[in-house]
């Protein structure tokens, strides 16, 4: 379009110039080829003129003059006398007072153009004068009217052959635009389309390289770096999923000897009394560490099937005030937490994954914190979006809100609470633990992927009071609702 529009731009301005000089061109000829006439024949009409002439003679001079112009109409004047080559034409509103006035100061020939009646004429005036060397005005006035309507029909007839050349210009830019377009923009257009593909993940795009120019090279340079960015997105993958099935061999490998060691442990610390105080402490510390060492082999496991992609849930309606209820009661913490549970609070959930996740949270906020613990179960209109979850304004969550009034956790160990075998500082010496004992560094993060299974998430803030603020957020989900 806009290969179109200079074009025609371009077009118009070359045919108003060409226009503006034709016509120029044609009128100076014209007036100078009439001044020149009307001058010859005043002055040879003029020598055998004889002065005051009476109107009759008068009348000849106007005739003699125009009968070697042509068609021209003349105008003699001698003071009041005014003689017309042609007795029936109008010349009051043909010559101007103007050019009367510049003839009669006698300063020579003098032309002007004017419109009479919608039509172009040419009138030319020139005094004449004594032939005896000081040039004294005689007192009589020539006029000579040219009509110029020939001169404007073929200014009007250049300009409509140039105007008509305008109409296959501008065809012509359209083609070599879409020639331009075929060339260059298509290309770019093409070249713009697989990077947006590339962008959004399709690492198959790809575009056809011809020729030798800058946008071939361009093109092959593209799928150079396309090529280059799959074999490496292949490698990582083919590195991940190595490193998923080395975690998930060795833990699986790993349970054998630990069920082993657990009841080798189980025996020892129920025979601890009987040893001596360092056998006994021994026998104490290994059934620790062994009880640890076999939750982190079960936390590796379970990490492994999320990023397997292994998980499913066993999702049914669930009352999650009972849930919540029987998971604190499992593990004897009715007494040390405080509940205010909204009762009837019903969603289709996997139980056994909400138990895990309250009993992280739980867990952590007993052993990190200071009491007293509370755990806030109700429903909320979320209308933000967080990691995790996508959400929209007006839909109902559920929400279970777990605080303490320990230290806290600082903005840099919320920002990383839910990484991976993340360590908070002194604050809380362990930023994740499962439901007993000391964490392995995953409940957390084991807690947020179950929480993302079920289309929810996590939140951390800090506590109005101090202290730590998760909050579980799941969607009100009924039975017969779809569920992502």
């Amino acid at each position: 379009m806009t290969f179109v529009v200079v074009a025609l731009i371009s077009a118009v301005t070359a045919t108003a110039l060409a226009y503006r000089d034709a016509r120029t061109a044609v009128l100076r000829r014209t007036q100078d080829a009439a001044v020149n006439d009307v001058r010859t024949r005043v002055t040879a009409v003029a020598a055998d003129f004889d002065l005051p002439p009476d109107q009759r003679s008068l009348a000849r001079f106007a005739a003699k003059v125009s009968d070697g112009l042509g068609a021209r109409i003349v105008v003699a004047r001698y003071q009041d006398l005014v003689a017309v080559s042609d007795p029936l034409a109008d010349t009051e509103g043909r010559i101007t007072v103007e050019l009367r006035s510049a003839v009669r100061a006698g300063d020579g020939t003098r032309f002007q153009r004017v419109m009479w009646r919608d039509e172009p004429y040419l009138v030319v005036g020139m005094p004449v004068t004594y032939a005896d060397g000081d040039r004294r005005f005689s007192g009589l006035e020539v006029f000579a009217i040219t009509d110029l309507r020939a001169e404007r029909d073929d200014t009007a007839a250049l300009l409509d052959s140039v105007r008509a050349g305008i109409l296959p210009v501008v065809v012509l830019a359209a083609v070599l635009a879409l020639l331009a377009a075929g060339t260059v923009l298509r290309p770019v257009r093409k070249l713009g389309r697989a990077t947006r593909e590339l962008a959004e993940g399709d690492l198959g795009s790809r575009v056809a390289a011809k020729g030798h120019d800058e946008l071939a090279d361009l093109a092959r340079t593209f799928n150079e770096t396309a090529d280059a960015l799959q074999a490496s997105d292949a490698r990582l993958r083919e590195q991940e999923a190595k490193a998923r099935r080395f975690v998930a061999d060795v833990s699986h490998e790993l349970r054998t000897p630990l069920a082993a060691m657990t009841m080798v442990a189980t025996v020892l610390e129920e025979d601890a009394d009987q040893l001596p105080p360092d056998a006994a402490r021994a026998a104490r510390t290994v059934g620790a560490e062994t009880a640890r060492l076999s939750r982190l082999v079960e936390d590796l496991m379970e990490i492994s099937r999320f990023d397997a992609n292994a998980i499913r849930l066993n999702a049914a309606e669930t009352d999650l005030a009972d849930t919540v209820r029987a998971s604190l009661a499992l593990r004897g913490w009715t007494d040390h937490v405080e509940v205010r549970l909204d009762e009837g609070v019903r969603a289709v959930v996997d139980r056994r994954r909400v138990d895990v996740i309250v009993a992280n949270l739980v867990g952590n906020a007993l052993r990190h914190g200071a009491p007293p613990v509370s755990v806030t179960l109700g429903t909320r209109t979320r209308t933000t979006t967080s990691a995790g979850a996508s959400t929209s304004a007006g839909e109902e969550w559920v929400t279970v809100e777990v605080a303490d009034h320990g230290p806290g956790l600082p903005p840099e160990a919320r920002e990383r609470v839910f990484d991976r075998f993340y360590k908070a500082d002194a604050a809380r010496t362990r930023s994740a633990a499962d439901s007993g004992g000391q964490g392995s560094g995953l409940g957390t993060a084991i807690a947020l992927e179950n929480a993302r299974l079920h289309g929810g998430t996590i939140d951390v803030a800090e506590g109005p009071e101090g202290g730590a603020v998760f909050t579980l957020w799941l969607p009100l989900r009924r039975t017969g609702e779809d569920a992502e």
